[in-house]
């Protein structure tokens, strides 16, 4: 066991290392298709908003159940699209998780609003309802209008919406749900992009839907919104790109990665099974040796990452310098909660403290995922971790 007083010999680096997330095995299943379509768009040569863009946006519809998907540039214009669509602005108040990416936050002030920080629930390790009453508090006492609220569904998983969606209800918050790690996540029978007001997704290429490149989509049921978005995401258009109504911006989704999409969306029901078979798999064998993913009755995740938290007295960089060793990757999503990241550490969050965000932060580690990783290599994973915990 790799206790923090231990200080092991260092082995044998492992030449074939196991992939983090095997892309490679994705694109040898769907290379017939890709490549069909990937020719159709260059014989038609319409690179910009070309047929498969809307193709997508309905495909993505009937997936989600939502009336509207509005496709953009990439999960980070989404929030942002969003948000402008929502009129946030100047003295408002939107709140978000601890313990996410920057991505989350760092839209809100570009838009003269102020990201306030709240706790997460330890065991999903997403937006906790308790703090974010809190937050919502304090936010009124040092003059900030609650505007909006940005749940993430951190590594798969939906967060609490029923409990988020009530409390933004009664104080006249909209939210937006960011579900760039969740999307074919199921909550009490509805599909991610249909939990809040607006829902936003990455199609990343490590996302459990990416492309090849950055690409995103928004997904609403308001008419009105969803005619602001597309607007927007095109530089503000009303009749054509020439009559500018409004401001807005370029985030247009490539009709390449479009493509590239809707191949894939052929084989992601299928793709959602394997990464649940594969996360069964992993909490049976590891239970016991790592506190492992906690679903909810009700719940299912997408799983964009299997995370496992290491016990505090083993040194997580150690082991995972002994795991690398035994070619075995690793990644820390996230190294450091929102508030201890120097460009965020100015902003309001929850008066009680962020304990629970920094303790993830210093103890969750992510295993190698994905739907295509083999038998050999889930032992592989498995047997390194037991070796070393």
């Amino acid at each position: 066991m790799l206790r923090k007083t231990e200080n092991l010999s260092a082995q044998t680096t492992t030449a074939n290392a196991i992939p983090f997330i095997d892309l490679a095995a994705q694109q040898a299943r769907i290379k017939d298709n890709l490549d069909a379509r990937i020719q159709k768009v260059l014989a038609h040569g319409q690179y910009i908003m070309g047929p498969e863009v809307a193709e997508l946006e309905a495909a993505l519809c009937a997936h989600t159940g939502a009336r509207h998907c509005v496709t953009c540039a990439n999960g980070t214009d989404a929030l942002l699209l969003a948000m402008m669509a929502l009129g946030v602005g100047d003295g408002d108040a939107v709140f978000v998780p601890d313990f996410t990416f920057a991505a989350t936050a760092e839209m809100i002030p570009y838009l003269a609003a102020s990201p306030v920080f709240v706790d997460i629930d330890p065991h999903t390790y997403n937006m906790d309802a308790e703090s974010l009453e809190r937050c919502i508090a304090h936010a009124r006492d040092v003059g900030l209008r609650p505007a909006c609220v940005i749940p993430v569904d951190l590594f798969g998983l939906a967060a609490d919406y029923d409990a988020i969606n009530a409390i933004a209800a009664r104080e006249g918050m909209h939210v937006i749900a960011d579900s760039a790690q969740s999307f074919g996540a199921v909550y009490h029978g509805r599909r991610a992009g249909t939990l809040g007001d607006i829902t936003t997704t990455s199609f990343f290429p490590a996302k459990p839907l990416g492309c090849y490149g950055d690409g995103g989509a928004l997904f609403t049921d308001n008419d009105t919104w969803a005619d602001l978005l597309r607007s927007m995401r095109f530089h503000g258009k009303g009749a054509d790109k020439y009559d500018n109504v409004r401001l807005g911006m370029n985030s247009r989704l490539d009709t390449l990665q479009a493509a590239i999409l809707l191949a894939k969306l052929d084989v992601f029901d299928d793709e959602l099974t394997a990464r649940q078979t594969l996360a069964e798999r992993y909490s049976a064998a590891l239970g016991n040796r790592v506190a492992v993913p906690h679903i909810p009755q009700g719940l299912s995740s997408a799983w964009a990452q299997y995370t496992v938290r290491v016990p505090e007295d083993i040194d997580r960089a150690e082991l995972r310098d002994r795991l690398q060793e035994a070619g075995v990757p690793t990644n820390v999503y996230y190294p450091s909660p929102m508030h201890r990241l120097s460009a965020y550490s100015a902003h309001h969050c929850d008066p009680a403290g962020l304990a629970r965000s920094q303790d993830a932060s210093r103890s969750v580690l992510s295993l190698p995922s994905g739907a295509y990783l083999g038998d050999d290599a889930f032992d592989r994973v498995v047997g390194a971790l037991s070796a070393y915990t």
